[in-house]
């Protein structure tokens, strides 16, 4: 039996997807497991234990369309569910004669539609993961509800001698990026937080996020390293797990922590927990089965939130209330108490 897993992008929904990695293998020990993603996010599953082969695209699937019949495949589990899949699904149909079976992930984007446009929110309060299972139950795979994975081969893990003699000891992640600007928290809060704690601090991040990086090392040069755009995606999964706790907006990072059972300090600006990609530990939600891991901080009364279900590069309102009104005491308190047990 072989099944192919779709998912092309980002690092967050990658990582998302890996119960379902997870529980498809173990659940069938004979299949192979195949995943299709994006070449720039190979990295993120080549240490997967559970998978038989990795396919990857740059952006056109065509070239790999050939690739994909010759496997003759038994079931397609779609988690992307774009025109793109929907490409890849019907030319894989047409080549199996319609046997291979298909199992596309609801993606739910009209209820997600109701909730930015008219703040009517008839989204279940479960996770994506929850919702993924949802998909393939018909083929009787079940959450084992064993949280994420994320696995990291050796030469990908970071040497003791990468961090700073000051943070052997232990340190606090601060995951400072994002795609989005109305993901981030403004420099000036940042700047407060990285004041008040007093604890070592790495910062996270990419290339993009360097210069932002700079500016609150000023703040103390020894407490905070600035490890943003030093490392790469594996590597810094590694300073992840190794750190005390994370302190992260909405991003690909918190759910790297989420995979490593790391407490986390997750920080909303235009985007909500509601839509189901808060941080998951195998069996949590929104509602009854609330974890002491993760502390959300988002500003609740701001009416135009959550205005994207992913993102956008200035505020359309101009005001950024979402971020701007961040408590920082909030954040402190909780960032206190992490550090206290």
């Amino acid at each position: 039996m072989k099944i192919l897993i779709i998912r092309f992008s980002s690092i967050g929904d990658i990582v998302l997807t890996t119960p379902i990695i997870r529980c498809s293998k173990k659940q069938y020990p004979h299949a192979e497991i195949h995943f299709l993603t994006k070449e720039k996010f190979e990295p993120i599953l080549k240490a997967n234990p559970y998978i038989s082969k990795i396919h990857t695209i740059k952006d056109d699937v065509q070239p790999i369309m050939q690739s994909l019949i010759h496997e003759q495949f038994d079931y397609i589990i779609d988690l992307h569910h774009n025109l793109r899949t929907l490409y890849v699904k019907s030319i894989l149909k047409q080549a199996f004669n319609s046997k291979v079976q298909v199992y596309s992930f609801n993606k739910l984007n009209f209820k997600k539609w109701l909730m930015t446009t008219f703040k009517i929110n008839i989204l279940p309060p479960i996770s994506i993961v929850d919702r993924m299972f949802e998909c393939v139950k018909e083929i009787k795979i079940q959450n084992d509800h064993q949280g994420l994975d994320y696995f990291i081969s050796k030469e990908d893990e970071i040497n003791k001698g990468d961090l700073p003699t000051s943070h052997v000891c232990g340190f606090i992640a601060c995951s400072i990026g994002g795609q989005y600007f109305t993901k981030k928290m403004p420099l000036e809060k940042w700047k407060e937080i990285c004041q008040k704690i007093e604890h070592p601090i790495v910062l996270m991040g990419g290339k993009e996020d360097q210069a932002f990086g700079e500016e609150l090392k000023k703040i103390d040069p020894i407490k905070i390293y600035n490890a943003c755009g030093k490392y790469s995606i594996n590597e810094s999964a590694d300073i992840i797990r190794k750190a005390k706790f994370v302190i992260t907006h909405d991003t690909g990072l918190m759910h790297i922590a989420a995979a490593f059972q790391r407490n986390i300090i997750s920080i909303w600006g235009n985007t909500v927990p509601k839509f189901g990609m808060f941080p998951y530990y195998g069996n949590n939600d929104l509602l009854s089965k609330v974890t002491k891991k993760s502390i959300m901080i988002e500003v609740k009364h701001v009416s135009c939130r959550p205005c994207s279900k992913i993102g956008y590069h200035e505020c359309p309102k101009k005001h950024f209330r979402c971020m701007n009104l961040i408590s920082i005491d909030e954040i402190l308190q909780n960032v206190n108490q992490q550090i206290a047990s």
